[in-house]
């Protein structure tokens, strides 16, 4: 999948010098994720449901 036209955006609770951050951008039909500190390594790419999901899972934990 072609992310180079993706629009990244980091949480608002995340800091200017770095940490432990994702960011996401959203597409289409789904929702990329990447290590702020390694934007060029691995992404990750989930539906828009499946993020809900992992979003509420998380949440509870």
């Amino acid at each position: 999948m072609d992310l180079s036209n993706a629009v990244w955006r980091k949480a608002s609770k995340s800091t200017e010098n770095g940490g432990n951050c994702v960011e996401l951008a959203p597409l289409s039909r789904s929702i990329a994720i990447r290590d702020s500190k390694d934007p060029n390594g691995p992404k990750l790419t989930m539906s828009h449901n499946d993020f809900r999901h992992l979003t509420q899972t998380l949440k509870n934990l």
